[in-house]
């Protein structure tokens, strides 16, 4: 018979007298007098010692068993199902005392559950004191030993019957249940006991629960990703749109003294920086001008550049003397769409407008349409430029090309400058001016200006829906700005770039928004030329700390036996703990380090540097000085926190540590601007599912998924949403990898069940994202809504094409090193002899469900995200040294064994543990098991 709920309180045994046993104050009749002699203890030895050698027998003083329930003993010790041992049940019914076999030995019993802990009320008196006449407990004095009944000698006496249907009372006052807080941390911790009363409606309420709150936490993640409204206002129409640029032109080229025509449209204007990606791999005049035209990434050569970018020379013919034609742009055209993954098609801007005019050959490359006629043409600017300004609503005038050092640069930007003002002097009414630095000149990519002038575009920042971040804006956005300036529409799916927007906020001197610490132009240059060479040699440093782990791995699983290597030395072992712990912090420390204006200094990749190893000395001395560094999950749980800590408030904040930060991303190579990037993605994902294994191993078994989708919620609502982490792709590989986490948290093999339900919550999510970003105008969707769109107009190849681009470039990434090394490492801890990490996903099946879920979501995100293993690579440099940590620590006590005092060793040798010294009994125990040895190699 189950024992009733722990919260009800239990009667007293003397308010419901059952049958078959005495009314309080009755004589005890046979039975009853049957079971005192079964249970009185041993004169002959003292009841302590009688507890201490003899196992703990289950209570049968009991009447008959209603119909249909069991004895609890008799059930778990599996005694029901033999029919002799049935009949022996009923007798023990009948007779009120204990079973006794055939030879006078009586059989063990399995423990009952409503048997009395130890100093609970119905405890027998210390001492081996009788009790009074009377009571169930009493020794009956002249047994001959071995009669019926008889107690064997050494054998622990039984504890005083209970009446049938009574259960021990349990204390209610608030002093023995505790606070409020320590009730449900036991709860969540222990759960409810398993030999409770069947469960009531309120609990069969807990059991659906945990999948309760699965399902809101799901609701919520997708309601969390509402669709992010445009940021700034329409811009007003123009009548002309004047589109002036100069290849390399870049804002510390501006000065209020020589070049005071572009000084003033940037005082006056809203003003950006210019990212000049295009689909080749250094952005050279030439292309910079064909991607300006195309208003999507284009390529006019694919030849090799070494240092210097040829100049713009196009084959030009002019049969008349109004336009111009470009009989090399047929062949460039089609090399772009048979070659090139983005579709580009050069001219369609110039498709776009009735008509166009170019003054300069790198003008005519731009206003070319497809089949290469320039509508209107000049070499150079005429001196009075007014009547050719007016013929057509887009002029492109080029304002050269601006190279080198010192003061040739210098003549070469006064001359653009003195270009630009006689613009500025002939343009006509309600005429919008844009000054683009539209390419590179060599080898070294930097950021250039960007500059709108003319109705609503005075003092703000320029920003896009491609960028989504202000004051950046890309150089395929300014074709669909020039049309959506016009009140014209773009071409349908030919342009990649966005319409840009001026917003308020930047501040009125040029000087301040583009120079001292805002000078992103430096900042981006420094991050290139530092970042790879941090990650190959982070990559260096953990193989190295790998390497001197390995060793002390299999020293550390030592065996039962007297052989065996020995031990190795303590001090040698938490050493290789803090390396451990420093190198799993190094990235994070990195995007600490990015909030310091290092890239200022003269030597900044020393600066950058010192300040990271400053802030991975001061995390790791800061762990391992922690009260809880000893407990074995502790390292993993703070660094985890640590590392999705830093990521999550910089995304809160705006991204600004991972904007061209060396941990991050670079406005230079064009491939994010905001959000987060595929390393903090990695870190963040990594962080936070670790932690969640971690809080989740605290917890008893079926609240586990449910921490497991609480914690990676809150990582899919951050790292999807438009406001915080701009990336639905790598949303939905969170997903998936949050469920994959939840389904085997509890323990297990992936079944097909659980990945059937882990595979729906994740289908459930992405329909989710996908409607949200269907719903969106199609020049304002995102990776996945165009995907989606290119897909349902069977337009996708393309976009799989650059995917698969992206993918093989990416391969040659440091971070690529890093995920090898880190799943070597993995696989030698798990698949060697001395490997124990299958030894701590069997201790914390939690942990492997972080790893595995830490897996598919970085793996997922890289490959869909065009970044192959950078995002599992940044997630390696976290989780790997963490898991390697927590290995050895394992290892550590894997042979851990005691065995009694006094006794021998057996064949697996002396035994081991933690505490070395033998632990002796209290001065008077003289049971037979007097104590322990424990004994450490």
């Amino acid at each position: 018979m189950s024992e009733p709920d722990p919260g009800t309180t239990a009667p007293e045994p003397d308010d419901d007298p059952t049958p078959g046993a005495p009314a309080s104050g009755s004589t005890p009749g046979p039975a009853a007098t049957e079971s005192a002699r079964t249970h009185a203890p041993d004169p002959d030895k003292p009841a302590d010692a009688d507890r201490a050698a003899a196992p703990e027998v289950a209570a049968t003083e009991a009447g008959p068993l209603p119909s249909g329930d069991e004895d609890p003993a008799t059930r778990k010790s599996g005694e029901l199902g033999d029919p002799a041992a049935q009949k022996a049940a009923a007798a023990v019914g009948r007779d009120g005392g204990a079973l006794s076999d055939p030879a006078g030995q009586q059989p063990e019993t399995a423990e009952s559950e409503s048997s009395p802990e130890p100093g609970g009320p119905d405890r027998e008196p210390a001492g081996g004191k009788s009790r009074k006449p009377g009571d169930p407990g009493q020794e009956t004095a002249g047994r001959k030993p071995g009669s019926p009944g008889r107690q064997a000698a050494g054998r622990k006496s039984r504890k005083p019957a209970r009446k049938p249907g009574s259960v021990r009372p349990r204390r209610t006052t608030a002093e023995a249940r505790g606070s409020w807080p320590a009730r449900v941390r036991n709860t969540l911790r222990r759960g409810i006991r398993p030999d409770s009363a069947p469960p009531s409606r309120m609990r069969r309420g807990r059991t659906w629960l945990p999948y309760l709150l699965i399902v809101l936490a799901a609701a919520a993640s997708i309601a969390g990703l509402a669709v992010r409204p445009a940021t700034g206002a329409p811009q007003d129409t123009a009548d002309y749109v004047i589109l002036a640029g100069a290849a390399g032109l870049r804002w510390d080229d501006l000065d209020p003294q020589r070049t005071p025509a572009l000084w003033q449209e940037a005082s006056r204007g809203s003003i950006g920086w210019l990212s000049v990606r295009s689909a080749h791999s250094t952005t050279c005049p030439a292309d910079g001008w064909l991607t300006l035209g195309a208003g999507n990434y284009a390529i006019w050569a694919n030849t090799r550049v070494d240092r210097q970018c040829p100049p713009v020379q196009p084959v030009l013919t002019q049969p008349d003397a109004i336009g111009a034609n470009l009989p090399e742009l047929g062949g460039v055209v089609r090399g772009n769409q048979d070659n090139q993954p983005y579709g580009a098609l050069p001219g369609a801007l110039a498709e776009s407008v009735r008509c166009t005019v170019a003054v300069g050959p790198g003008a005519a490359v731009a206003a070319a349409r497809p089949f290469g006629r320039v509508d209107r043409y000049a070499p150079s600017l005429p001196d009075d430029p007014r009547r050719l300004l007016s013929d057509c609503v887009l002029s492109v005038v080029d304002l050269g090309t601006v190279s080198g050092s010192g003061t040739a640069r210098q003549a070469l930007v006064a001359r653009a400058d003195a270009t630009l003002a006689r613009i500025i002097a002939a343009r006509p009414e309600r005429s919008l001016i844009m000054v683009a630095g539209v390419s590179d000149t060599d080898t070294t990519s930097r950021l250039h200006v960007a500059i709108a002038e003319g109705p609503g575009w005075q003092g703000g920042w320029l920003t896009s829906a491609g960028t989504g971040r202000d004051g950046y804006l890309q150089l395929v956005d300014l074709a669909p700005t020039v049309l959506s300036a016009l009140g014209r529409p773009s071409p349908e799916g030919r342009f990649s770039g966005f319409s840009a927007l001026s917003v308020p906020g930047r501040p009125a001197d040029p000087a301040e928004a583009v120079g001292g610490e805002n000078n992103a132009d430096k900042r981006a240059g420094a991050q290139l030329g530092i970042a790879g060479i941090y990650f190959s040699g982070l990559g260096a440093v953990q193989l190295a700390v790998f390497l001197l782990v390995v060793p002390l791995m299999i020293r550390a699983r030592r065996h039962a036996g007297p052989t065996g290597p020995a031990a190795a030395p303590r001090l040698l072992v938490l050493g290789a703990e803090v390396l451990l712990i420093a190198v799993a912090l190094a990235i994070p420390a990195a995007l600490l380090a990015d909030a310091a204006p290092w890239w200022r200094a003269g030597r900044p990749g020393i600066v950058f540097a010192a300040l990271t190893f400053a802030l991975m000395l001061a995390g790791t001395v800061a762990v391992r000085l922690a009260p809880r560094y000893p407990r074995t999950l502790w390292p993993m749980g703070v660094v985890s926190a640590v590392g999705a800590a830093v990521v999550g408030f910089d995304l809160l904040t705006g991204a600004q540590l991972q904007l061209n930060g060396v941990a991050g991303y670079s406005a230079i190579e064009g491939a994010r601007y905001s959000g987060v990037g595929s390393v903090g993605l990695g870190v963040f994902v990594a962080g936070m599912l670790f932690l969640a294994g971690c809080v989740a191993q605290w917890v008893r078994r079926p609240w586990r998924p449910v921490v497991v989708v609480m914690v990676g919620g809150l990582a899919v609502v951050m790292v999807g949403s438009p406001y915080l982490g701009a990336d639905p792709v790598g949303a939905i590989a969170v997903t998936a990898g949050v469920c994959v986490a939840a389904a085997i948290s509890t323990g297990g093999w992936l079944t097909f069940p659980r990945f059937a339900w882990a595979a729906l919550a994740g289908l459930a999510v992405t329909i989710g994202f996908a409607v949200l970003d269907l719903r969106r105008p199609e020049l304002e969707q995102g990776s996945l809504g165009r995907a989606l769109t290119a897909l349902g107009e069977g337009t996708a190849g393309p976009a799989i094409q650059r995917a698969a681009t992206s993918n093989a470039h990416a391969l040659d990434s440091p971070l690529t090193l890093l995920a090898v090394i880190g799943v070597l490492m993995l696989a030698f801890s798990q698949f060697s002899p001395w490997g124990g990490l299958n030894r701590v996903f069997g201790l914390h099946p939690a942990l492997r469900a972080a790893l595995a879920g830490t897996t598919v979501a970085t793996m997922i995100a890289g490959v869909l995200g065009g970044a192959a293993f950078a995002v599992a690579g940044a997630a390696a440099a976290v989780a790997v040294p963490l898991a390697v940590l927590t290995t050895l620590r394992v290892l550590g006590h894997a042979a851990d064994r005691t065995r009694p005092e006094g006794g021998t060793d057996g064949p697996g040798g002396p035994g081991l543990s933690m505490r070395p010294g033998p632990v002796t009994p209290p001065p008077g125990d003289k049971s037979d098991s007097a104590g322990v040895t424990v004994r450490q190699r």
